[in-house]
């Protein structure tokens, strides 16, 4: 995953690989991958107290990972909590559409207790306008399309993974989805930050794009525990 932030100082990167923030008093680590990490040694992230991973799956309605199984599999097969994502490119396909490609390639979800929901990577377009073209209206329509499809065929909604000042830009800093996706926020700084309006809390922080962890390096805000009631949807 990509998005614009101000580059911060490696030292104060160094230190976040292994202090917990004061904002959380229990914090599980993980990590997202997508095919720039190519096939991942997951016995050495997981050795580096990586415990849970989220792997891109498409992007758009054309684009699939070549490295998912690799890195899907292998998150799991070592005992990580893994989930998938899907990039949105709210300019092309509806967000139903965006979200049965997203399920017809590895984006589903199992009730395994090591499966996490989807997560919906929704953030600064990398080919051209912020916002995709789209109005802020139109932005909460394509949102709350992806959500309900996924919702409507998983019975789980998916994660929201995006940056406050995009979430503003962008939707309005609408409040809405809230209530029912867990917010993945993504800011490389010593604190989350300020959240999109409405949001409880964070539940995912990608902090940093250079370590510990292959990939970007994350947080769960809890313990593991709490994860594993997340994944399995509080039936476990």
């Amino acid at each position: 995953m990509t998005f614009r932030a101000l580059v911060v100082a490696a030292a104060v990167l160094a230190g976040l690989a292994v202090a917990s923030p004061a904002q959380a008093a229990t914090v599980t680590y993980g990590q997202d991958v997508a095919s720039y990490q190519g096939n991942v040694n997951w016995a050495a992230q997981w050795s580096a107290g990586s415990r849970f991973a989220y792997v891109k799956a498409t992007e758009g309605s054309s684009y699939t990972n070549p490295y998912f199984a690799q890195q899907y599999n292998g998150s799991y097969n070592v005992g990580m909590i893994r989930g998938a994502y899907h990039f949105a490119l709210p300019n092309g396909a509806g967000g139903s559409a965006q979200a049965d490609y997203f399920l017809a390639h590895g984006g589903g979800w199992s009730a395994d207790g090591k499966t996490l929901p989807g997560a919906l990577d929704i953030e600064y377009n990398p080919y051209g306008a912020t916002c995709y073209g789209l109005s802020q209206a139109s932005m909460r329509s394509w949102i709350a399309a992806f959500l309900n499809r996924y919702h409507d065929r998983t019975g789980r909604w998916a994660v929201i993974y995006t940056t406050t000042d995009w979430w503003t830009s962008c939707t309005g800093n609408y409040s809405g989805f809230w209530a029912n996706s867990p917010l993945w926020l993504a800011r490389y700084a010593s604190a989350p930050g300020t959240l999109p309006a409405g949001a409880p809390t964070w539940s995912f922080w990608q902090y940093s794009s250079s370590g510990p962890f292959a990939g970007d390096s994350n947080q769960w805000n809890g313990a593991l525990d709490r994860l594993r009631v997340l994944a399995c949807n509080g039936s476990c």
